[in-house]
């Protein structure tokens, strides 16, 4: 059964339910019967509500085909206006929403504002809803709002303690609904309506991109219209690329790919062609395409990320400020009734789990860095919460991995720029101020910084960085492993105001001319090529790890400093706000991810200098995903390790040698106590070559081997990687 039929099925179930709540809407909207501060509230949700279920009977008519681009357009600026950020000038799009914490807390009081705000965030996902043709989702937030709606009618006044009772059980009596299909869209090929929508659009005409029902812009437009413009041989060989990378990751793990027949795809709207081309390749090697829409609601992790089919965010604030709004309906009872769902959805689709072969992710990157306004009307998490979160993420992480396990299945990723990041063109004074901020005076510079660079120009870069050759890397870094692989430690120091100073601690091998103790990792899962990485060992592990400024999952992060001991982090620090406590905040939510402390789960030498240098020349570096931020220095992951719940799993290099460090001493005890061995979590911090003095062998007799030193490679066979870096 297909997703049309399901969602046919389920409309003829909740026809009558939805003709009753609708006629309800269309009364609020006319006139709320409400106490005055709240009418305006009510009715400017009931209008944007009616303005959704306009979209569903377009939908039921087929009227979302054959628009124009003036109808597209104006269509997708009245759904999504009023999360659009402000021009500066007047009060407008986010600064006047109801969606926004400070506007609701201050038209609505502190006893209701943020309560009510989390419930037209919540509304928002009708908009995909509609878009799919899914009334019982629309039905069932729609009998909500007016729930909460009645209550506030109530002559004798409104109780914030019945409120928050009826989203309390609102999201547990529907999280069989809304955990099931989430599971059930993960793994199954024949949901198909984003699939169907990237093989029959026709793609010479834009408009298909407002078929999806999220919010497109400059950025979605342009991307489709240049893929347009390139060669197919070109959009062949960047789908190559990216299924290749795919397949080869279950060869070199030695897993069997024939057993699996779907994969599940990550994309970009505006990269359909190049999908398309995926999703045949795919077909080829057996495999069948799953695709689902980004997190719509606070149920499924909306502002955590993209995943699935995505488009830029209107309005990172607005992510942001919801990022927590779950905190409104958690507790210990509510995630035990999740996992339990959870565990029921995984038996009732074991058959879809086990032969889902991981996911297939295409990011994007180019935006304007983004440092986050910690507003205190948003949601947030107590400490219990905080905790709860950590267990179910760790529970529910077990579940998953009995049914898709981690030693059958694989992946691959790959980023591309979107149009965002195109660098405009500057005055000679711009350019001869910024020049003097990089030390940078050449005329060869001078002119760079000068001249527009156009995105067109950057995505070129990028292709040819996504397809550097491989082999070439394997052997440079093959010299490298040689070295670190006598180390019982290395010690990593900054320069430039990089103050790091820590000492990474090695696995001792029992026979070196058969065991490695750093993978080298080529251009396969994790493209583009580039780096050599272990898991340390925990002891000894310490010393103060310091980077000037980094991007984060979509975080901005200045002065960021984390301390260790042993291993595990024991301090954390940045300098993003002016109390010290939303800094630790900021880095304990973001970074630990409301754990009390993580381990120090990679540790990796980035070895694509090319990526480096392209960063510095188009003065990109802050708006590069760590994908390839990554490649451009070393990086140490916080978190799990890279092997996580595939610890058992023989993993070789190219040279045939067995990868031994894949468990550290907290991942050895997932046999008796998983809970007390991962973190379900990882986030690579990177420091740039010019932030980096030296990398530092120290071998078992105590002499010592450079393998960086002052920012350049000195290990004999690596000279080559330093050419990027002095032209």
């Amino acid at each position: 059964m297909n997703d049309q039929e399901i969602y046919q099925e389920e409309n003829e179930i909740s026809a009558e339910r939805f003709e009753l709540v609708l006629e309800r809407i269309r009364q609020m909207k006319v006139m709320p019967d409400t106490p005055e501060r709240f009418s305006d509230y009510f009715r400017r949700t009931a209008e944007f509500i009616l303005l959704t279920v306009g979209v569903l009977k377009m939908q039921r008519q087929g009227l979302l085909d054959g628009r124009s681009m003036e109808e597209c357009e104006d269509l997708n600026r009245r759904l999504y206006e009023d999360l659009m950020p402000d021009d500066g000038k007047n009060q407008t799009g986010y600064a006047c929403s109801y969606a926004n914490p400070d506007f609701a807390v201050s038209q609505l009081g502190e006893e209701f504002g943020g309560l009510l705000c989390f419930l037209y965030a919540e509304c928002r996902a009708m908009i995909a809803y509609a878009f799919e043709g899914r009334v019982l989702d629309l039905t069932i937030l729609m009998e909500l709002f007016v729930e909460v709606y009645t209550h506030f009618c109530d002559p004798e006044g409104t109780d914030e303690r019945e409120i928050r009772h009826i989203i309390y059980w609102h999201f547990h009596d529907y999280s069989e609904i809304i955990v099931t299909r989430s599971v059930r869209e993960s793994i199954d090929p024949q949901l198909d309506f984003f699939t169907d929508l990237v093989l029959h659009a026709d793609l010479n005409d834009l408009t298909y991109l407002y078929r999806y029902g999220e919010y497109i812009s400059e950025n979605e437009r342009r991307t489709a219209q240049y893929l347009a413009g390139l060669p197919k041989s070109q959009i062949q060989a960047m789908a190559d690329t990216f299924t290749e990378g795919y397949r080869i990751g279950f060869e070199v793990t030695n897993k069997d790919i024939s057993k699996k027949k779907s994969v599940s795809i990550h994309y970009a709207a505006g990269f359909e062609r190049v999908v398309k081309k995926v999703i045949e390749n795919f077909a080829r090697m057996g495999l069948s395409p799953i695709i689902f829409r980004d997190a719509v609601s606070s149920m499924s992790g909306r502002g955590h990320g993209k995943r699935g089919c995505y488009t830029t965010s209107v309005n990172r604030q607005y992510d942001f400020d919801h990022r927590n709004d779950s905190a409104y309906y958690l507790d210990k009872a509510f995630v035990e009734r999740r996992l339990e769902v959870l565990r029921t959805a995984y038996e009732t689709y074991k058959d879809l789990a086990a032969v889902y072969g991981g996911p297939a992710v295409q990011e994007v990157f180019g935006e304007v860095p983004f440092a986050p306004i910690n507003k205190k009307t948003a949601a947030h998490y107590n400490e219990k919460q905080q905790k709860l979160n950590v267990y179910y993420a760790n529970q529910s992480g077990q579940i998953t991995s009995r049914y898709i396990k981690g030693e059958e299945r694989s992946f691959t990723i790959i980023a591309y720029p979107v149009p965002a990041i195109e660098i405009p063109s500057r005055t000679p004074a711009q350019a001869e101020a910024l020049c003097g901020e990089l030390s940078a005076h050449s005329k060869d510079k001078l002119s760079r910084a000068v001249k527009k660079i156009s995105y067109e120009e950057i995505f070129d870069e990028t292709v040819k960085l996504n397809t550097l050759d491989y082999m070439l890397y394997r052997r440079m870094q093959q010299c490298l492993i040689d070295v670190l692989d006598k180390a019982r430690q290395v010690h990593i120091t900054g320069r430039n105001g990089n103050h790091t100073d820590l000492t990474v601690s090695i696995w001792q091998l029992e026979n070196p001319q058969k065991q490695t103790a750093f993978e080298n990792c080529v251009a396969d899962v994790n493209i583009p090529v580039g780096e050599v990485f272990t898991s340390p060992v925990l002891k000894g592990t310490s010393g103060v790890l310091h980077v000037t400024g980094v991007y984060l999952n979509d975080l901005f992060y200045k002065e960021l400093e984390i301390h260790f001991t042993d291993g595990m982090i024991t301090d954390y620090t940045c300098a993003n706000f002016e109390e010290e406590a939303e800094n630790r905040r900021y880095i304990y939510e973001n970074i630990l991810m409301q754990h009390e402390t993580l381990p120090l789960g990679e540790f990796a030498i980035g070895t694509n200098t090319t990526a480096y240098r392209m960063a510095r020349d188009y003065q990109i570096a802050d708006r590069l995903p760590i994908l390839i931020a990554e490649k451009t220095g070393p990086h140490f992951a916080v978190g799990d390790t890279c092997y996580s719940h595939a610890e058992d799993t023989a993993v070789y290099n190219p040279d045939g040698k067995e990868i031994m460090p894949k468990d550290n001493e907290l991942t050895l005890a997932r046999k008796e106590d998983a809970s007390k061995a991962y973190f379900n979590c990882h986030t690579d911090i990177t420091i740039p070559y010019d932030e980096l003095d030296k990398i530092t062998a120290v071998l078992p007799d105590g002499s010592c081997a450079d393998v960086i030193r002052d920012g350049r490679f000195v290990v004999p066979g690596t000279e080559e990687l330093n050419v990027p870096l002095e032209e």
